[in-house]
């Protein structure tokens, strides 16, 4: 509580894979003075990549929080210390739901692009995401040392390929490639050199700007006063009546126009060279925002401030079982504070739990802490029955707030224990894996008795698998990936299903009309909608008829899929006086839907993955055979005068161990990136072998 609310940020490093994210994380620890020693990605002792997985491989697989403190490059905060809270966020598509966990209770966001990719795939995913929660953002240029690096084509690129976003350069690179040597503050019209001698921690500052970059530098100037005066009406009079606006009034202007998203300051630098991040810390004050400037939470007549007076509230939004202290659970407070001991109120699950310990994250060391305010994030130690999602608030004041949604798993794999020790551990393991990872699923398939787990992409099963080995110590054996198709129906279709049973005494009877209809466009849909009228089913029997359907939709009927994208209309049906039971209308329900699924042209959806491939000239004839060859879809080539990338549509069955074939098509040259994007229908004849492999007789 030393710190006013007013001086924290709470923000989110996101980018696509390899753009630079942990790298510029690093050197935020190092200047900030968290970290004494700069760690490094490649030499695997970056600290936010501390599971050793991510040592292994050199990428980002969970999201880590750290805090640390600022008081400005040129000290001009008044000797004030703020306070940032960083997620630094991964880059892999398939971890995209630790971005979605993330985003949901980040106030702001640094985005990273690579000076040479510019806006890479999961560049877009991250920026929809932070769309979705309207985060303010601020965009760093990262790279600029590397060859083909190109400030302004990555601005260009952020104006025309992410949606509603309006670029605003707030510097400018002096030089770039191997000529990069610092930057231009168009704000302050300075120059900012820094000495990689000393990891970039002293920067030189030079009222002089390069010959060659004076005229864009003023040009560049006039944009940024001309936005400030545009932000409010005080601005505005002061720019017509005097025609220019101070420092503190450029950014006071920015401020506002960031805060309503209406721009994106873009700064650069090489944060592997060590130049051009303090800059971007000083911007992270300037102009992202404090808890205080995000609205206030309402739910329904209930209102939330951030303010320690209110009464406390917190979301979940992580769970990390950690082998020594037991389940982290990491939260977001939103208003008021608690402190170790407490006794707050898991409003979702409606039980009462203790604050046991309390603790500040760096990564995975952990500085106990004995109260929490509003606008920290921090982990609680102790917890008993949270999940990710849940509210955490004061008992006599209870509030639920918005649950964070996460997307459905695209691909599965059998995995089958070694030994019966190897059973029991794995139960544990899948279980705890399963609290932690919203998006992996674990359930036993009722035919073949095996355990399938399913996840967002082949590394993420990979890895998932691996954590089982080394912190679980389960020894299994892993089947080839399955991919997580889904079932539907094409037309409209009404049938009756009938449930008689007599055995002497009391019997059983149910009967039901249904009509099943499929949605169109819908995104795992299910409606069940109640017309019955004048009693001819009593009102208590109807959600044992939706409960019957649902079990049916679950366990999938044309070839044991998922059933998504239906409206079901329960229409007519009759009842018995003695023997009709929920039980006896639940199977009523499930057979009418059963038969009327089977006539109603049942189809199976497979994922489809938008790819995109960045390949040397000379391959892109054979990388577009072999796509045409996988069911794909070219969308559009974009070309270069040494790599072509190739943008498609492919389906997910049809892409696995697709990283060693281009490897070997392209002579290790090429590269590519998928993420999901929807659900179409399977190709008839691919749909027959489908079932055929899963064993059904199913007449299509």
């Amino acid at each position: 509580m030393n710190i006013p609310i007013n001086k924290y940020r709470n923000i989110g490093i996101s980018a696509h894979i390899d753009a630079g994210k942990t790298t510029f994380t690093e050197r935020v620890l190092l200047y900030t003075g968290i970290n004494k020693k700069l760690g490094e990605v490649h030499y695997g002792s970056a600290t936010m990549d501390w599971m050793e997985q991510e040592q292994e491989r050199g990428i980002t697989i969970t999201s880590a929080a750290t805090t640390c403190f600022w008081e400005g490059l040129f000290r001009q905060y008044n000797n004030d210390k703020y306070k940032i809270n960083i997620i630094d966020t991964p880059g892999h598509v398939d971890f995209t739901v630790e971005v979605e966990r993330s985003m949901r209770i980040l106030d702001g966001a640094v985005m990273i692009y690579c000076a040479v990719g510019g806006v890479q795939p999961q560049s877009e995913t991250v920026w929809r995401q932070v769309n979705k929660y309207n985060i303010p953002r601020i965009a760093f240029i990262n790279k600029m040392d590397r060859v083909g690096a190109n400030f302004f084509n990555v601005i260009d690129q952020i104006k025309n390929k992410l949606i509603s976003s309006n670029p605003i350069p707030i510097q400018l690179s002096i030089g770039s490639e191997d000529k990069f040597v610092g930057i231009v503050d168009l704000i302050r019209l300075k120059s900012l050199y820094w000495n990689n001698d000393d990891y970039g921690v002293n920067v030189k500052i030079s009222d002089e700007i390069p010959n060659e970059l004076k005229e864009i530098s003023i040009n560049l100037k006039n944009i940024l006063i001309e936005t400030a005066a545009d932000s409010c009406d005080e601005l505005l009079n002061k720019y017509i009546n005097k025609g220019s606006l101070n420092e503190y009034e450029i950014k006071y202007g920015l401020r506002l126009k960031t805060l309503n998203n209406e721009i994106i300051p873009v700064l650069c630098g090489s944060a592997f060279k060590n130049k051009g991040i303090q800059p971007v810390l000083d911007s992270i004050i300037d102009f992202l925002p404090s808890p205080n400037d995000i609205p206030p939470i309402k739910v329904n007549n209930i209102i939330r401030y951030p303010k320690y007076e209110d009464p406390f509230t917190a979301l979940v939004f992580k769970i990390y079982s950690d082998p020594f202290v037991g389940n982290l659970t990491f939260i977001r407070v939103y208003s008021g504070k608690a402190k170790t001991g407490d006794y707050i109120f898991n409003s979702n699950k409606k039980k009462k739990e203790k604050l046991g310990r309390i603790v500040q994250m760096h990564a995975n060391k952990r500085l106990e802490i004995k109260e929490i305010f509003a606008g920290d994030i921090v982990a609680a130690i102790g917890l008993k029955d949270v999940s990710t999602g849940d509210t955490l608030c004061d008992i006599n004041n209870p509030i639920i707030l918005e649950k964070i949604k996460f997307p459905d798993p695209v691909i599965s794999i059998a995995i089958e224990p070694n030994t019966k020790i190897d059973q029991e551990k794995m139960s544990i393991a899948l279980n705890k894996l399963s609290q932690e990872d919203p998006s992996f699923n674990v359930n036993v398939n009722v035919e073949t008795n095996q355990t399938i787990i399913s996840g967002m992409g082949e590394l993420h099963l990979e890895i998932l698998v691996d954590r089982m080995k080394r912190e679980f110590n389960v020894n299994a054996k892993i089947g080839k990936p399955q991919v997580a198709y889904k079932e539907t129906i094409k037309k409209i279709v009404k049938h009756e299903g009938k449930y008689i049973r007599q055995t002497g005494g009391r019997g059983q009877f149910g009967h039901v009309f249904l009509k099943i209809e499929p949605i169109k466009n819908g995104n795992n849909t299910y409606e069940f909608i109640n017309k019955i009228v004048g009693g001819v089913i009593p009102k208590e029997y109807i959600p044992a008829i939706d409960k019957g359907v649902k079990e049916q939709m679950k366990g999938g009927i044309l070839a044991g899929y998922p059933i998504i994208n239906i409206k079901v209309t329960c229409y007519d049906g009759s009842y018995h006086e003695v023997d009709s039971s929920e039980i006896a209308f639940k199977i009523a329900g499930s057979i009418a839907f059963r038969e009327a699924f089977l006539k109603a042209n049942p189809v199976l959806l497979e994922p489809i993955m938008s790819v995109e491939i960045e390949t040397p000239k000379e391959y892109i004839g054979d990388v577009i055979g072999d796509l045409n060859k996988k069911r794909g879809i070219i969308e559009n080539i974009e070309t270069n005068l040494m790599y072509n990338k190739i943008y498609s549509f492919v389906p997910l069955s049809e892409m696995f161990g697709y990283s060693t074939e281009l490897r070997s098509k392209t002579q290790g040259r090429a590269s590519y990136s998928m993420k999901f994007l929807k659900y179409n229908e399977v190709p008839y004849e691919y749909q027959k072998k489908i079932i055929e492999l899963k064993k059904i007789n199913v007449k299509i």
